[in-house]
C-alpha cells in the first residue's frame, strides 16, 4: 500500500495535507494543549451545543430510553421523541412534515438518490456541499453544474435537451454556501424551476434557527418558503446537536420513508439527541432565540468591518452566519491559521478541495455568547493585510 504514503506526500507538498487535532473542551472557549482559545470555527452560531436545557432534556432521554436507537426506526429504533421532533421542525419551517436522518450528510444523500433516477437531469450550483454532490452521483441522473449562482448559465442549461423519457429536472442548491457567506437566489431559482417544470431542492443548513423570522430559515427571510417544495435542514449547525432532516409535504415524506436509503438502512437518531434537538427548536423560537440571532449577526457585521478596514478580502452577505477572510494559497491560509492561534484564536485554514484552488480563506463564525470584547480581540490578533502579504513574498 505504498502508493497511500505516495499520494499523503504530495498532499504534504501541496499544503493540503490535514490533521485531526483533538480539543479538551467545547463551546465558545477551547482547549488545546493547555492553551485556552476563542474559538470562531465551529458551525454552533448561537451557542446551544453547551446550553444546560439542552444537556437537561438529554439527560431526561437518556434515563427514559438508554443511548443509542438499537436499529433502524423501521425495525424497532423509533421513539416517540423522534416523532415529536418531526412535528416541531415542521412547525418551524412551516410544512405539512418532515424526516429525521442520523446526519446533513445522510439527509441530502438520502432525499437525492430517492427523487432522481438515471433518467433525470440535476442542475446543481457550483458552491454546493459535498453531500448534494454525492447524493446527485448516486441518484444515476445526469449531473450538471451551474456557476455560483449564474442564473443566465442554468437558464441556458434548462433550455438544452430535456431528460429522458419519463424523466424530471432538478436544481439542486444550498441556501447559503458555508465557506463563502453567500446566500442564493431563491426566489429567481424558484421562478426558473417553475417556468421548466423542474423540482427545487434546498439544503438549508446554515439558515435554520439563525436566519428570518424565528429562526425559519433563509427561505423564510427571502419570503419564498411557500414555493420550495424539498428543503434539508441539519440539527448540527445552530441547533447545536446532530442529525439531519427532510421537509416538505406529507407525501414527500411518505415517499422518503420507504425509498431513501439513508434513512432505512441506517440506525435512527440516539432519542438523547433527538430530545437536545426538541429542545432547542422551542428555544430558536423564543424570545431569547430572538436575541442570539441578533446578537450572532452584530458578531458578524463587527468582524466584517474590522476586517475590511485592516485591508482583507472578506466575502459574506447578510445574514449569513459567517464570513470568509481570503489569503489565496494553502500556505498563506496556513500561516494565518498559525498566527491567529499564537495568539489565542482558534480559525483553521480553508483549502482545496474544500474550496477551489487559489481561494484558500479563513472562516470565521461567531457565536452568540461571545462577547463584545471577544470580538475586539479576535480582530486584534489578525495583522495588517499587507503585513500578511510581506511575510508570504
Amino acid at each position: 500500500m505504498q502508493w497511500l504514503a505516495q499520494q499523503l506526500q504530495q498532499l504534504e507538498a501541496k499544503g493540503l495535507r490535514r490533521q485531526i487535532r483533538p480539543l479538551s473542551s467545547g463551546g465558545p472557549y477551547v482547549e488545546r494543549e493547555g492553551r485556552r482559545l476563542l474559538n470562531l470555527a465551529s458551525n454552533d452560531y448561537l451557542g446551544l451545543s453547551t446550553d444546560p436545557r439542552l444537556t437537561a432534556a438529554a439527560r431526561e432521554a437518556l434515563a427514559r430510553w438508554g443511548i443509542g436507537a438499537g436499529a433502524a426506526r423501521l425495525v424497532v429504533g423509533d421513539r416517540p421523541v423522534h416523532d415529536a421532533l418531526e412535528v416541531a421542525l415542521a412547525a418551524l419551517k412551516e410544512t405539512e412534515a418532515a424526516l429525521v436522518f442520523p446526519s446533513g450528510y445522510a439527509a441530502n444523500v438520502g432525499v437525492l438518490s430517492a427523487l432522481a433516477g438515471p433518467r433525470d437531469q440535476i442542475f446543481a450550483d457550483a458552491l454546493n456541499h459535498a453531500s448534494l454532490n454525492d447524493g446527485a452521483r448516486l441518484s444515476r441522473a445526469r449531473f450538471r453544474y451551474y456557476r455560483h449562482r449564474d442564473l443566465e448559465q442554468l437558464e441556458h442549461l434548462l433550455r438544452g435537451p430535456g431528460p429522458g423519457r419519463g424523466g424530471r429536472r432538478f436544481i439542486v442548491t444550498d441556501a447559503i454556501f458555508s465557506m463563502d457567506g453567500t446566500i442564493a437566489p431563491l426566489a429567481e431559482l424558484a421562478e426558473l424551476a417553475e417556468r421548466y417544470e423542474a423540482l427545487l431542492i434546498v439544503d438549508d443548513a446554515h439558515g435554520t434557527g439563525v436566519v428570518g423570522p424565528e429562526g425559519r430559515g433563509t427561505a423564510h427571510h427571502l419570503g419564498v418558503a411557500g414555493r420550495i417544495p424539498v428543503q434539508v435542514a441539519t440539527l448540527s449547525k445552530a441547533l447545536g446537536v446532530q442529525g439531519g432532516a427532510a421537509l416538505g409535504t406529507r407525501l414527500l415524506i411518505d415517499y422518503l420513508v420507504h425509498r431513501a436509503r439513508a434513512f432505512i438502512y441506517s440506525t435512527g437518531l440516539a432519542p438523547v439527541l433527538a430530545a437536545a434537538a426538541l429542545e432547542a427548536v422551542r428555544l430558536v423560537q423564543s424570545g431569547e432565540g430572538a436575541r442570539r440571532r441578533q446578537r450572532q449577526q452584530a458578531h458578524v457585521a463587527r468582524l466584517k468591518a474590522g476586517l475590511e478596514a485592516r485591508g482583507y478580502t472578506v466575502r459574506h452577505e447578510a445574514p449569513a452566519p459567517m464570513l470568509a477572510v481570503l489569503v489565496g494559497s494553502p500556505a498563506a491560509a496556513l500561516q494565518l491559521s498559525a498566527h491567529l492561534e499564537a495568539h489565542g484564536v482558534l480559525a483553521p485554514a480553508i483549502r482545496p478541495p474544500t474550496v477551489p484552488p487559489g481561494t484558500s480563506r479563513i472562516r470565521l463564525a461567531p457565536m452568540a455568547i461571545h462577547t463584545d470584547d471577544d470580538i475586539e480581540a479576535a480582530l486584534a490578533a489578525f495583522p495588517e493585510a499587507d503585513q500578511l502579504k510581506r511575510h508570504a513574498a
